[in-house]
């Protein structure tokens, strides 16, 4: 083999791996990035659940315009997708949400939603 032939295997050799490289930090953010809109999504669904509680009378098992009482359903505080934890204020509850997917070394996705009687906000943390 000549000169010229194993430069240009070398050269194919190191074009496939940097795009290789490339493919892979692409899947991990995409896969990153879902997984945050999955977090977000269930930490919505369980804040309409803290709202419909909010807005249901005492005498019909809810708050009383009040978050006081209300707890993360059993079934909804650990998925596939993360675990979730609820500070219920009076006028207000805030869920953080930890996912299962590590952005870096021991760092999980995180994600902070704020729910109030009529509104919910959700804020990427990590």
């Amino acid at each position: 083999m000549g000169q010229q032939q194993l430069l240009m295997i070398i050269l194919g050799i190191i074009v496939i791996g940097i795009a290789i490289t490339v493919g892979i930090n692409l899947f991990r953010g995409n896969a990153i990035e879902r997984k945050r809109e999955l977090l977000i999504t269930e930490s919505r669904n369980i804040g309409s659940i803290a709202i419909a509680y909010f807005k249901k009378p005492k005498m019909m098992g809810g708050g009383g315009k009040k978050f006081t009482g209300w707890a993360i359903p059993s079934s909804m505080s650990a998925t596939v997708n993360g675990s979730y934890i609820a500070r219920v204020f009076v006028d207000s509850v805030v869920i953080i949400g930890t996912g299962t997917e590590v952005v870096t070394e021991s760092d999980s996705i995180k994600i902070q939603t704020v729910i109030t009687g009529n509104n919910i906000y959700s804020t990427i943390i990590n």
